[in-house]
């Protein structure tokens, strides 16, 4: 009911629904931040292949989307590749357990099918209780042996903070950043996670503080505070829920961010082809009036 009531006020403020090019993401002005779903394979309920995917996006207007894991990425270029759509971004687990292998053998063969793409690896790292400085030496080693993988391919090395993880804050992932000290590392804010963590609400100073290597940002709609675990409220469609989404974009345009910006759809049910729609919709409409 959540997600219907929203797609109606979606139609209401945008005078109804209709298919887009890529080119279409950014209608006028300056903000032209490339704009694409992740995550979008878990609650689908059409389940649909990664042919069906790549054509539902290419009709939507996105211009491509990121991809879970390291398991069939070969296929899932494939698909993006017959719509001409990019893969911005490869999400992937490390561990750093002391028993525990550096880094997954499988990424070594994905470095080559990336080379060129210009496609990021997003690393979540686990292993140790959140934010515990105890595993920072293996860590920056850790992110170091990926980033040299990924030089030659010219790929880019994102850190992933993530809920109940060991890098777990943005804070996390500056510390990192800089004390591995790589061109190609670099890290990433996600909205849902943040909110999850944080104590408050002024992501400004975060974001003035990392922006040097801040590589990429994830949005969704949510609400500004969940006491309740889960996700339900913290990742919504685009335009739904109390928390002000274009603010923070507003923001990032005031700070010069230019990356990619990914949309998270983790945990969002129904058809993914009408929460895209209304998200895309809404995307839209921030960047006309970011733009004016």
């Amino acid at each position: 009911m959540r997600n219907v009531i929203c797609f109606l006020m979606s139609l209401l403020l945008l005078g109804g629904p209709r298919l887009s090019s890529a080119a279409d993401n950014h209608p006028s002005g300056t903000f032209t931040n490339a704009f694409f779903p992740f995550c979008i394979d878990w609650h689908d309920s059409k389940k649909r292949n990664f042919e069906q995917q790549s054509n539902m996006l290419k009709e939507l207007g996105y211009s491509g989307m990121g991809h879970i894991w390291l398991d069939k990425v070969d296929e899932r270029l494939k698909a993006l590749d017959e719509n001409n759509l990019k893969l911005y971004q490869i999400t992937m687990t490390v561990d750093i357990k002391p028993d525990k292998p550096v880094c997954d053998p499988r990424l070594k063969h994905v470095m080559t099918l990336l080379k060129g793409r210009g496609t990021q690896i997003l690393l979540l790292i686990n292993g140790m209780k959140p934010s515990d400085p105890a595993g920072d030496d293996k860590a920056v080693a850790l992110v170091r042996e990926i980033a040299a993988m990924g030089r030659d391919s010219g790929v880019q090395i994102l850190l992933y903070p993530h809920t109940g993880l060991w890098l777990e804050r943005f804070e996390d992932a500056m510390r990192i950043e800089k004390k591995v000290a790589r061109p190609n590392v670099g890290t990433m804010f996600n909205l849902c996670h943040w909110l999850r963590v944080s104590k408050d609400r002024n992501y400004r100073p975060l974001l003035e503080a990392g922006k040097d290597k801040l590589f990429a940002v994830s949005i969704n709609g949510a609400d500004e505070w969940d006491p309740q675990p889960g996700w339900a409220r913290y990742i919504q469609p685009l335009g739904c829920g109390s928390f002000d989404v274009l603010a923070f974009l507003k923001t990032l345009k005031e700070i010069g961010f230019t990356g990619p910006v990914g949309l998270q759809c983790y945990g969002i049910g129904g058809d993914a082809r009408d929460h895209l729609a209304e998200s895309m919709a809404t995307w839209r409409d921030y960047c006309r009036r970011l733009s004016q």
